[in-house]
């Protein structure tokens, strides 16, 4: 079976909604664009304002603190606005930093009470604030997803994983194969870096919002060991489209 390229997603907000692309155009050493770049602080965040560098996601709104995040959907608009849903908040559209109060306020019944309280929005040119610093890419096989579900013996929404990009047709397992490798995903190259450990955020059902599934169990048990998909980095930049064959550099 050919491998080709199933899914493209971004995530405009650090893990407050996700977006289904047909298309994007990867640079060289650069994430996907616009995932990511904007964050949440918490009011516990070791920084003020807006920081002038890369900062840990333990200062953000993640879902591993709020399962009801997972269910956020985001949507870019031509203008650059990002119009957010939820199934228990009326539609937002908005721009994040220019009217982060608004975000702020439309986050906060869905935050639980026991976590800082969010704060403001984060966006820094030219930084995205993914998990690691580093300008990577997060790739993801759907072989994978597909052998996790079963042995879990439910369907397993993809955006659980938040990957950026998803591959179909390799044998279950093998993107673990590939780190220090390349590949090509239609016309661009990537270098498989090293594998991406999971947190109980995966646990959370992007429809429902709720806690409904132990993959961190399933996970060890099953092969041993918290990774799902791989970060990549961009070694040859170019736009990429659903369907683009995978194959070795």
């Amino acid at each position: 079976m050919t491998a080709t390229i199933d899914r493209i997603v971004r995530h405009p907000i650090k893990s407050i909604g996700y977006e289904d692309l047909t298309a994007v155009d990867l640079t060289t050493d650069a994430v996907l664009p616009g995932d990511r770049h904007y964050a949440v602080a918490h009011e516990a965040a070791k920084f003020t304002g807006q920081p002038t560098d890369w900062q840990a996601k333990s200062n953000f709104l993640r879902g591993v603190a709020c399962p009801d995040l997972m269910a956020v959907r985001a949507m870019t608009q031509p203008d650059g606005r990002i119009t957010l849903s939820h199934p228990r908040r009326p539609a937002l559209t908005l721009d994040p930093l220019a009217e982060s109060a608004t975000l702020v306020a439309w986050l906060a019944p869905l935050w639980p009470d026991n976590r800082p309280a969010p704060s403001h929005v984060v966006a820094l040119s030219g930084q995205a604030m993914t998990d690691v610093p580093d300008p990577w890419i997060a790739l993801a096989s759907s072989s994978t997803l597909r052998a996790l579900s079963h042995r879990m013996g439910t369907d397993l929404s993809p955006h659980r994983f938040r990957a950026n990009i998803w591959v179909d047709g390799w044998p279950v397992q093998h993107e673990r194969d590939l780190i220090g490798q390349r590949i090509t995903l239609g016309a661009a190259t990537v270098e498989i870096v090293e594998p991406i450990t999971r947190c109980r955020a995966t646990c959370g059902n992007p429809v429902t919002g709720q806690d409904d599934a132990d993959t961190l169990a399933a996970l060890n048990t099953g092969w041993g060991h918290q990774d799902f998909g791989v970060y990549a980095r961009v070694t040859s930049g170019a736009r990429i489209v659903l369907g683009d064959q995978v194959r070795p550099a």
